[in-house]
């Protein structure tokens, strides 16, 4: 995986399965690619179920018509734009892994994909399929509520002094340097306690430090808040502040059901914004 910041972007992979839930991602997609003057790579991934094994490449005239009719609707909406776009259908049993696989193969810099889908709801309103992907560790994943709109100006970094936090303090930076219509950069950390406010302070005013200095046309505002639901918190804060993305530390593997970190999987499901999920990178990325 390069090292593109996501407002060096080249190559979006966005992952769609045709339904409306999809509908914000797919908009988002041809805002961000048309800002950066990115190539898109549509990713259609089909579940095989085993019983459908044996035609497992034989698509019905019905659905192979209907994921036509979507690709041609988003062709058009990026050749409209100006925007490269490539289409790709895929069968798999793994289709969240299949999905990740594939950004890879194609070298996206960024994977976005709608919060809910086909596969229906978990108790902390993430769409299973979006909840596994983002277990699989790709470096950046915007997940898009459906009826999500963004005007790219204000943005809102959730930190707390963790590698995945750094590298999330790291993209929103790398927004106010590269993105032109990005006027406000929010930074956001929640102490459980007044005890803890003292760091929160020092974490987000050495954050805004950095990144007024390497985009002093943006406003870098420090926001150390105390709440005992850190969750609600940084929600609630993005609301208050109208932001059009929040930008989150993953955390990895492993800490919850839902394979990624319990504030990151309660913020996503709270938030009607966009929210960038963003892991640590390994060695060699």
């Amino acid at each position: 995986m390069n090292g593109r910041l996501i407002g060096q972007a080249e190559i979006i992979a966005l992952a769609t399965d045709g339904s409306s839930y999809t509908d914000g991602a797919v908009q988002e997609t041809i805002f961000l690619a048309q800002a950066c003057g990115a190539k898109i790579v549509v990713l259609y991934v089909i579940p095989m179920d085993s019983e459908l094994a044996m035609g497992a490449n034989s698509l019905s005239e019905e659905m192979s018509e209907e994921i036509e009719t979507h690709f041609d609707h988003i062709r058009k909406m990026a050749k409209d734009n100006g925007i490269a776009c490539e289409t790709i259908l895929h069968e798999s049993y793994q289709p969240d892994k299949a999905i990740v696989e594939l950004a890879q193969q194609h070298k996206a810099d960024l994977l976005i994909m709608g919060r809910h889908g086909r596969q229906g709801l978990l108790k902390l309103l993430v769409g299973s399929m979006t909840a596994k992907v983002i277990g699989h560790g790709f470096p950046r994943v915007l997940v898009v509520p459906k009826n999500c709109t963004s005007s790219g100006q204000r943005i809102l970094v959730a930190i707390d002094g963790s590698a995945a936090s750094d590298m999330a303090a790291e993209e929103g930076i790398g927004m106010g340097v590269h993105c032109s219509n990005l006027k406000e950069v929010y930074v956001v950390s929640v102490a459980a306690s007044e005890e803890g406010l003292a760091h929160a302070k020092e974490l987000t005013k050495a954050v805004c430090k950095k990144g007024q200095e390497k985009a002093p046309q943006v406003i870098f505002q420090p926001l150390a808040l105390i709440g005992k639901h850190a969750p609600e918190v940084i929600a609630t804060a993005a609301r208050e502040h109208n932001v059009d993305m929040i930008l989150i530390g993953g955390h990895g593997k492993g800490l919850s059901k839902l394979l990624m970190g319990h504030v990151t999987e309660k913020v996503i499901g709270k938030t009607q914004c966009a929210v960038l999920v963003v892991e640590k990178r390994k060695e060699g990325e």
